[in-house]
């Protein structure tokens, strides 16, 4: 419980925007850091190394007394998202949560596994496609599902272009027994301290049917392509 956790923003309830979990209300502690430098990150504030003066260092007890208050002291799903949340002491956070009714998903790249993986309610990997220009260890993308034994655990991976779609066949090749979900990538974030959530969403809706057809055509009947609710609604905006 001493571990303090790195915390870019809590807020909530409002409803995941997308992946498995899409449409339920739920409660966003983002964390601050990442091992990744993705070329599309549309959450720098909680990436970037220049904006860890905004990141407020938490007890595990303040993280979750800001859960109760938000949610009014109603269990509801609680999505840990980062950055990278898995380089983060989140463990005791999510059995102290679990004590008083509350369900935690955790999302990740798959970078960094973690024994308490296990502990939750939903792991959801999201290995980054080429279009990152990150690179994925194979090894410990496989090593995180492991440690998620008794967790759902499921895939989300975002597709630009044709090279992200066949490595989101090939993930999917590599973890068959998970279920998979396919968005459309997010081209066009504003800068991180920008409220204007501007996005070109005629370009992501074009995207979203060219995923459609593609994974039609290829007779892909297992994968499930979903949009970011959340932009639809609300842009790039932080906090909804």
């Amino acid at each position: 419980m001493n571990d303090s956790i790195r915390v870019a923003e809590i807020f909530g309830p409002t409803i995941q925007g997308e992946g498995a979990l899409i449409g339920l209300p739920t409660v966003f502690v983002r964390t601050g850091g990442c091992d990744y430098r993705c070329s599309w990150c549309d959450s720098l504030h909680a990436v970037d190394a220049a904006y860890r003066d905004t990141w407020k260092p938490m007890a595990v007890t303040d993280v979750m007394a800001e859960i109760e208050r938000l949610s009014g002291g109603r269990p509801v799903m609680v999505t840990l998202s980062g950055g990278n949340p898995a380089i983060q002491p989140l463990g005791p956070l999510i059995r102290l949560g679990r004590e008083k009714g509350y369900r935690f998903a955790l999302e990740t790249q798959g970078s960094v596994a973690r024994g308490w993986f296990a502990d939750l309610d939903m792991l959801v990997l999201s290995p980054k496609p080429p279009s990152s220009g990150m690179e994925m260890d194979w090894a410990m993308l496989g090593q995180c599902a492991e440690a998620a034994d008794g967790a759902q655990t499921v895939l989300k991976i975002v597709v630009f272009d044709e090279a992200d779609y066949r490595f989101a066949r090939e993930v999917a090749e590599f973890l068959p027994l998970l279920a998979v979900y396919l968005q459309p990538g997010n081209h066009t974030p504003p800068p991180p301290d920008d409220d204007s959530a501007g996005v070109d969403q005629a370009g992501i809706d074009a995207r979203m049917r060219w995923l459609v057809e593609r994974v039609t055509a290829d007779g892909w009947f297992e994968a499930r392509v979903l949009p970011q609710l959340h932009v639809m609604l609300w842009g790039n905006r932080r906090g909804v």
